[in-house]
């Protein structure tokens, strides 16, 4: 498999299309809830960055590591990882309140994503691993997620067009912590066991 080669019209994405609550041992470490349904929330293209930091406007941000898609004539074409940056602080203090997400999950810098690999079968077993200073965090299966690939696809497709090189972020296993500083970050992907990809990311202090 090779990097996929995007148009010129494709290196920015329109949105980040994001779902939450997609790994029930990641549910139970936040002590949420199981939704009823999908969750789904959007990042605009200003929340993508290549440069991870601890903290933004001085709150202090927690990492999930998930695996992503990129969109191409409306398919699941291509399949890399991402980071999505969270300030938790926050995010609890609007679920209390019942308000939205976007203060705690769509500010700039909240993305980082790896290069995207071309795919002929977005449901073949993908495997991902997140490490910190050379420790695994985080692990990632798909068969362990609640909402598959394709029927995220398929959900977002019910009430919102997606246009070619948006970006689909399918939720993070167990393992959320802070961003630690002078920290690397290294992420893996399997499809299969063969490592399709592998990305790092040096903190940087603000």
């Amino acid at each position: 498999m090779q990097s996929i080669k995007l148009e010129s019209e494709l290196l920015t994405p329109s949105k980040i299309v994001c779902v939450g609550r997609n790994y029930t041992a990641h549910i139970a470490e936040l002590n949420n809830e199981l939704p009823d349904q999908m969750v789904l929330f959007n990042k605009p293209n200003s929340a993508i960055t290549d440069t991870l930091f601890t903290t933004h406007n001085n709150d202090t941000l927690h990492f999930e590591t998930e695996l992503c898609f990129i969109i191409k004539n409306n398919e699941l074409a291509g399949v890399g990882l991402g980071l999505d940056l969270t300030k938790r602080t926050v995010q609890s203090k609007l679920k209390n309140k019942g308000l939205p997400w976007e203060r705690a999950k769509a500010f700039d810098g909240s993305v980082l994503l790896t290069p995207f690999v071309s795919i002929a079968d977005a449901e073949q077993a993908f495997t991902f691993e997140l490490k910190i200073n050379d420790n695994v965090i985080q692990q990632g299966d798909t068969q362990f997620m609640i909402h598959k690939p394709k029927d995220i696809l398929s959900e977002i497709n019910e009430f919102m067009h997606l246009e070619n090189g948006d970006v689909i972020m399918t939720g993070t296993p167990a393992g959320v912590g802070e961003v630690p500083a002078n920290s690397v970050f290294t992420v893996s992907l399997y499809a299969n066991s063969a490592c399709l990809l592998s990305q790092r990311w040096q903190v940087q202090s603000c």
